[in-house]
Formats: C-alpha cells, sequence, structure tokens
C-alpha cells in the first residue's frame, strides 16, 4: 500500500472514528455530570473523577463510558497515525507550502498521538478501578488543552494540504 493510500484510509477512517466516538459519549452527557467524557478529562482530582464516575453508575452507564473510552483508544491511534502518515506524504511533496504543511501535521499528529494517549489511558485505568486517582486526573487534565490544540492543528494543517494539492493537481 502506498504512502498516500495508507494515510488517506487511516485519516477519513479516524474521522469515522471520532464521529462514532462521540456518538457512543452521548448517553453519558445525559446525566447529571453535564459534560460526560469531557468533565471526566478535565477532572484534575481524584474527588472530580469519583463524583463523575458515580453519576455513571448510578444511572447505570459505565459500560458506556467503559466503551466509549475504548473506543476513543482506537481512533486516537487510527487518527494520530493518519496525522503522521498525511504530514510525512506532504513533506516529501516538491512544493515548498505542502513540506511546510506536511511537518506541521506530522509534528502535531505525533503531539495529539502522544497526549490523548496520556489522557485516555489515565482516565481508562481509573474507570476500571472504581477509583479516582490525583496523579492520574492531574496528568489527564494537564494534557487535555495540549492535545485539543494539536488535534486542531492537525487536523487544519492536513486539510489545507489537501485543499492545496487538490487545486494545484487542478490547475495543473
Amino acid at each position: 500500500m502506498s504512502l498516500k493510500r495508507a494515510f488517506l484510509w487511516c485519516w477519513i477512517g479516524g474521522m469515522v472514528l471520532f464521529a462514532i466516538v462521540v456518538a457512543l459519549g452521548m448517553p453519558l452527557v445525559l446525566t447529571e455530570v453535564p459534560g460526560g467524557i469531557l468533565d471526566h478529562q478535565a477532572a484534575a482530582t481524584a474527588a472530580e473523577v469519583d463524583r463523575i464516575q458515580a453519576a455513571w453508575r448510578s444511572a447505570g452507564l459505565w459500560n458506556q463510558a467503559a466503551i466509549a473510552m475504548a473506543g476513543d483508544l482506537v481512533f486516537i491511534g487510527v487518527y494520530g497515525i493518519g496525522c503522521v502518515l498525511g504530514g510525512l506524504w506532504f513533506f516529501l511533496s516538491t512544493n515548498q507550502t505542502l513540506r511546510i504543511l506536511g511537518i506541521v501535521g506530522l509534528l502535531s499528529g505525533a503531539t495529539f498521538l502522544l497526549t490523548d494517549y496520556a489522557e485516555t489511558i489515565s482516565q481508562f485505568i481509573q474507570l476500571w478501578r472504581f477509583e479516582g486517582d490525583d496523579d492520574l486526573a492531574g496528568l489527564a487534565a494537564t494534557v487535555r488543552p495540549i492535545k485539543v490544540a494539536a488535534w486542531i492543528v492537525a487536523t487544519l494543517a492536513i486539510l489545507s494540504a489537501l485543499l492545496l494539492d487538490w487545486r494545484s493537481r487542478r490547475t495543473a
């Protein structure tokens, strides 16, 4: 499989998985915890994690949270690898702008992979233990803004590179 094909399969597949993970997490928002998974990600203390997980358990949604987090782990890998592969593919271009967008996509995709895995694995461990942990909650809350920024930058870099590549091929 070519680098371009692998990139497109992973990146587009990651976008599809993102939509699925969002759908899987929606029932968690319907409890008394307004942000569901997002609140759990931002919870910087064991006490807050315990409060959120207790709400999920009392609403019978613990399994749904576990499924959503497991789905998130798959999404992170597929989409993050897609960004890295896309960044590499665009970096190999002869077009200087595509090369710059490629390195931005590659670096921000790698940052997304590392930070989102750190966050989600920290969450998952706490969920499986049925107990919050200050260190894990603090780690997840600390890397969350970095993860969000890396995801946005990687997505915009890849979208911009795809558009620029498409336009340059169209006019050639």
